[in-house]
């Protein structure tokens, strides 16, 4: 295996990595000064598409660490980029998000609309998620609109424990009307690709880091980086053991991955 000191850039995943819900993971702010010390590049991308890059910024800042926008990529910004690739400006969409899906659509110049005669039915986290939302989606599918989720995770580290993610919504959907979604972020080859390209780096001397095999991991794995799993977050030492997806390293947490570097610098 290859030294942490032979990658040059990290792709890093936010939600039980650097913090969970509120509160950062110790370590996480000196982990960043220390890959800005040492001259490597990084992205942060999160599967969590209810935040706008601008409040991702003011999040991290509230906990100490200071962001660029430009650093951070979102699958909200994934799957608007994809619809715009696949639909014109003005494409009817409902959406069941936050502000970062919403306005990521709306930026694109899509149209959102709050009735079942839609293109697209578009599904990101939403912690406001009722019902009448689910019902609309389920209608707007069964009458012909494409299903889109912008991440399949099925849960959400928090202070509190693991909570419901967007994978839940999705089932709740997919149960009622029989349609798989078409999942746009991690672990999908393409978020990967937009991630090396905004970094200008090889996947060879890329790592993505990360709290969860299925997305994380696999998702690395499958675009030919190297993979690191913190368990700070969705995966315990258990879940590892029990997995056919395996990283090339496991750490405790950032602060862990970050005493390694420190003594391989």
């Amino acid at each position: 295996m290859s030294s942490l000191q032979d990658i040059s850039a990290f792709i890093i995943d936010m939600d039980g990595v650097l913090y969970r819900g509120s509160t950062m993971v110790p370590g996480a702010a000196e982990f960043i000064a220390f890959l800005r010390e040492q001259g490597k590049k990084f992205l942060l991308l999160t599967n969590n598409s209810s935040r706008t890059p601008v409040q991702y910024v003011e999040k991290l800042a509230r906990m100490g660490i200071e962001i660029d926008e430009g650093r951070i990529f979102t699958s909200a910004q994934a799957t608007a980029l994809y619809l715009r690739q696949k639909a014109k400006p003005g494409t009817r969409v409902y959406v069941i998000g936050m502000d970062g899906i919403r306005e990521a659509l709306t930026a694109e110049g899509f149209v959102l609309s709050e009735d079942s005669k839609v293109d697209f039915v578009v599904v990101g986290m939403d912690t406001t998620v009722t019902y009448e939302k689910l019902k609309k989606a389920a209608l707007a599918i069964r009458a012909g609109a494409k299903f889109i989720g912008t991440n399949p995770d099925k849960t959400l580290p928090t202070e509190e424990g693991l909570v419901p993610g967007n994978g839940a919504i999705l089932a709740a959907i997919q149960t009622a009307t029989d349609v798989e979604p078409l999942i746009i972020g991690k672990p999908q080859k393409p978020i990967f690709e937009i991630a090396l390209a905004r970094l200008q780096s090889r996947p060879e001397e890329t790592a993505v880091i990360g709290d969860r095999l299925e997305t994380d991991i696999l998702g690395g794995l499958q675009a030919g980086l190297k993979t690191i799993l913190v368990l700070s977050g969705a995966t315990d030492k258990d879940l590892l053991e029990s997995s056919e997806v395996q990283p090339d390293w496991v750490f405790e947490s950032v602060k862990e991955l970050l005493e390694r570097m420190r003594g391989e610098a």
